[in-house]
């Protein structure tokens, strides 16, 4: 390897990022370090803690594989921190695999990291270290890291850094990146081997490269070579050369580590119930339905406040903002606050609700629960056809589908990746959960947060029906595969990291949402202004909703929705709208209302805005009497079609346009017969 230092430009031409988090980039020609190692080992922790919020998410030049990059200082020296993807080895198994191959080793010298750090779960090393000897046979810069010590010691396993480096010529140190412990030594360790040219490590047992001799466990020496027995190389197999990777690693632990009887844990405790067969799911359901009741009771009045808001002060403040600089004017002031304040504003209510939300899922994360969850459905999993590991990009659906959709990577059958992407859209994200709350809280007072968790099962047993029926169709050869999962200690969360990432998501959904509903508002405005009816003038006060172009599109759809119960322009256009995202459903509802000044004179109680009175009227006029069965229906679809236009460009990257088209055709028709069959099947028995 070259002893020139690499620049960002070399590793990647343009990372093409589309999030990024406080990004601040690493000046042209710093040093690049690799930060490899096993899912789940910590290395994201170590990530985070080394670059803070200076981080930047973006597809890799020429992949679809998603890698995280970001500014590190150590020394005086600015490092150009990458986080490839996890990998147990230099052996690829997913496309995520062969991209952490492709940058370490098939790449130029050149092109290379300058230092590779090693992540290493200490309470289970030899998985870890395996890809440590794998890189040992090429010239880099070693490091490695020992993450959760304190998890190896409560399993009765003490790790000597000092002899992890002694016996595999690695340097090694310990570091506990959850709580920012030690962090300070991988700067020492980076800046002392950044000194040091790149060299082969030749630890006991290995390939001596550059000559033809290796060392099986069980050969005597050969006095001609000091290491090994000569053996002709190309006699060597993958489960030779696997073989003495972990003979080296046996030897460095047994000599560098000490085991003592250890107690049954509080996890192993835990796990009696959580993965019992008939328990685990019980637990599961349990605990997400107390994660709804949650998000929706204890948002509830910061929403009523932030709406109050909104609708009051702010309104009221724009409205006189606009006559102090004498734009008052019927077309500004429609667009201003009727259209952006009034639309946007009433999704930003939910951000309470979401962020509730997204610390309920970075606590049950960070406790190590989730990878019980993905145990717990494993039987479903192999049901239609996936590894226990699908679970993974589907669980992340639940909070977008397009990170999910990218997520697929780590499956390493082409057709697993492509029902997996399939069934994701039918995953019920955060955007639709926006409007599972405001329904729930308008027609099911009181049982909010269990309609919503009604939704959720919904969606998981739309996920499993449509997964078979794929299964028994288009992939009747393909076999289940079982789970292989580690399964992390139970550990208390901490709240700097459950609010970290709950933060980030948050601001994720805001800056995403803030967008689209900006653009979606103001087109939604524009078409409302237009009339199509003789009589009236663009964006004319006095124009109904109904004879706009927004109103004309809405009533040429509404008839497809009349069997569902909802065929009405004003609840169709929002399922329009929806199609470019569905946080746009709420933000169209409060436009199309309050332009058609609905009051909620006839309203019960229980509706006490305007804009909750309306959509109650609407419901209950166009459904026949039937309001309740026409909300589920008007919720099915809402699950069951497209998310938004995003997830169809995730999809088209991952799996192409032809598997994309066939998905929404899937998703609409799918839609479509579940919300007439909901309406008509609940209609005859309310």
């Amino acid at each position: 390897m070259s002893t020139t230092t690499n620049t960002p430009e070399t590793m990647s031409a343009a990372v093409s990022c589309h999030c990024q988090e406080g990004t601040t980039p690493a000046p042209e020609g710093s040093p690049i370090i690799g930060l490899v190692g096993a899912p789940n080992s910590g290395k994201s922790t170590l990530f985070n803690a080394l670059t803070g919020a200076r981080v930047k998410m973006g597809n890799w030049p020429g992949t679809t594989v998603e890698t995280s990059r970001g500014a590190w200082t150590a020394g005086g020296t600015v490092f150009d921190v990458i986080d490839f993807p996890g990998a147990y080895s230099l052996e690829p198994l997913s496309p995520d695999e062969e991209l952490t191959r492709e940058l370490l080793i098939e790449r130029g010298e050149s092109e290379r990291p300058d230092l590779v750090i090693v992540v290493v779960d200490a309470s289970s090393p030899a998985r870890g270290l395996y890809i440590a000897t794998e890189l040992a046979e090429y010239p880099y810069r070693l490091l490695i890291v020992l993450t959760k010590m304190d998890v190896a010691r409560s399993r009765g396993l003490d790790i000597d850094p000092e002899g992890i480096a002694e016996k595999l010529g690695i340097p090694t140190v310990a570091v506990d990146p959850r709580h920012r412990r030690n962090v300070e030594a991988v700067g020492t360790a980076v800046m002392e081997a950044m000194g040091r040219a790149p060299a082969i490590t030749r630890p006991a047992g290995r390939i001596a490269h550059g000559t033809t001799c290796i060392c099986l466990p069980g050969q005597a020496t050969d006095p001609d070579c000091p290491c090994c027995n000569p053996v002709s190389a190309e006699h060597l197999t993958a489960d030779d050369l696997a073989e003495v990777r972990f003979a080296s690693i046996d030897q460095a632990l047994d000599l560098a580590s000490s085991s003592r009887p250890a107690p049954v844990s509080v996890s192993e405790r835990i796990d009696r119930l959580a993965l019992n067969p008939v328990a685990g799911p019980i637990l599961f359901l349990a605990v997400m339905w107390c994660v709804f009741q949650i998000t929706t009771t204890v948002a509830a009045p910061f929403q009523d406040g932030l709406e109050s808001l909104v609708t009051g002060p702010l309104s009221d403040w724009a409205r006189s903002l606009l006559s102090l600089v004498h734009l008052d004017r019927p077309l500004v002031e429609g667009l201003i606050v009727d259209g952006l304040i009034g639309g946007v504003g009433m999704v930003l209510t939910f951000a309470p609700l979401m962020a509730l939300m997204f610390v309920c899922l970075a606590v049950l994360e960070d406790s190590g629960y989730m990878a019980r969850a993905a145990v717990v459905t494993d039987r479903l999993m192999r049901a239609i056809g996936l590894p226990g590991k699908a679970f993974i990009p589907l669980v992340v659906g639940f909070g977008c589908n397009v990170p999910a959709i990218s997520a697929t990577r780590v499956l390493g059958s082409p057709r697993q990746r492509i029902l997996t992407a399939l069934l994701i859209p039918f995953t019920s994200c955060s955007a639709r959960l926006t409007v599972y709350v405001m329904l729930a809280a308008v027609f099911f007072p009181g049982h909010a947060g269990t309609v919503v968790f009604a939704m959720y099962l919904i969606s998981i047993a739309l996920i499993v029906l449509t997964g078979l029926v794929l299964r028994h169709t288009l992939w009747r050869a393909m076999p289940s595969e079982p789970l292989v999962i580690d399964l992390p200690d139970y550990q208390w969360p901490v709240p700097r990291i459950a609010l970290g990432v709950a933060w980030v998501r948050l601001k994720g959904f805001l800056q995403t949402a803030g967008g689209i509903i900006v653009a979606t508002v103001t087109v939604v405005w524009l078409l409302q202004s237009i009339p199509v009816v003789g009589g009236y003038g663009i964006a004319d006060e006095d124009l109904p909703t109904q004879d706009s172009a927004y109103g004309a599109l809405s009533e040429a759809v509404a008839p497809v929705f009349t069997p569902a119960g909802f065929g009405s322009w004003s609840l169709t256009g929002p399922l329009i709208t929806g199609f470019v995202a569905k946080e746009a459903v709420i933000s169209t509802w409060a436009q199309t209302y309050d332009a058609a000044d609905v009051t909620d004179d006839d309203a019960p109680e229980r509706a006490a805005s305007p804009l909750a009175a309306a959509i109650e009227k609407d419901f209950n006029d166009t459904s026949g009497g039937h309001a309740l069965a026409a909300v589920w229906a008007y919720m099915i679809f809402l699950l069951a079609y497209t998310p938004c236009v995003a997830t169809l460009g995730a999809q088209k990257r991952e799996i192409g346009t032809k598997w994309m088209l066939f998905g929404l055709v899937v998703q609409l028709g799918a839609a479509w017969l579940l919300a007439v069959s909901t309406f008509q099947l609940v209609s005859a028995f309310l």
